[in-house]
């Protein structure tokens, strides 16, 4: 899926090689379950010898309902990165968990670079009445659509868990440091993943064991020391 681009090199990458992103915060609307509270969303960016694989993009702009009903204060994709000491040109491949205006928001800041969508989640934001086509369809889209568990470069592989969505997917990074996983909006955060009644995919993440946990809500990092 690198598009012809070399692959990363296994055995070199540590945990500190997957950079949370701080890209907005949200003000929840009355009709949100998490209503009055405000909250984080957070991109990911996985350093590979070779470039840059990066995990959401962040918020939509220019959508007066989403603004009016979040109150969101965003910082965009690119600048993002660059507040990270990242190059956004060294992108070769993005992951959405999901197509969430808060996830794949950003999606067009990355013309012609390939983007990894479940083919259930796709399916999903073309239905009748989905506002994604907003955010999701743009000048330069590229959608690479995979169907369950897929590598999609050397140590970085997207597994589907469906829950918040019908195509959901997580992504987990091998690392010299252990298992990373981004787990998304599986939960809403870090207490949810660690102690909530759990549906089969938060379990299946559960069970991953993974030494480094990061949500898409949650600044939060789990380790596995706190959890066992």
């Amino acid at each position: 899926m690198w598009g012809g681009a070399p692959r990363g090199t296994l055995g070199t990458m540590r945990a500190s090689d997957v950079v949370p992103l701080h890209v907005a915060d949200l003000a929840y609307p009355e009709e949100h379950p998490l209503a009055g509270r405000t909250g984080p969303v957070l991109a990911f960016a996985v350093r590979l010898a070779d470039g840059i694989v990066l995990v959401d993009t962040g918020l939509v702009t220019g959508n007066a309902w989403i603004d009016e009903h979040y109150q969101p204060r965003r910082r965009a994709i690119r600048d993002a990165l660059r507040e990270s000491a990242l190059d956004a040109d060294a992108v070769r491949l993005v992951v959405n968990t999901h197509l969430h205006f808060d996830h794949a928001g950003g999606n067009s800041a990355f013309p012609g670079v390939s983007i990894v969508v479940q083919d259930a989640e796709w399916a999903e934001a073309w239905e009748p009445g989905s506002p994604a086509g907003e955010w999701v369809d743009f000048a330069g889209a590229r959608y690479e659509r995979v169907r369950g568990d897929t590598e999609v470069a050397q140590g970085v592989r997207v597994l589907h868990a469906p829950g918040h969505t019908p195509g959901h997917q997580a992504v987990t990074i091998d690392t010299e440091d252990g298992l990373v996983l981004i787990a998304g909006q599986a939960a809403q955060d870090a207490r949810a993943f660690a102690t909530a009644e759990a549906d089969a995919s938060l379990m299946r993440l559960r069970r991953l064991d993974a030494a480094r946990i990061h949500l898409s809500h949650d600044r939060t990092v789990l380790r596995r020391t706190e959890r066992h």
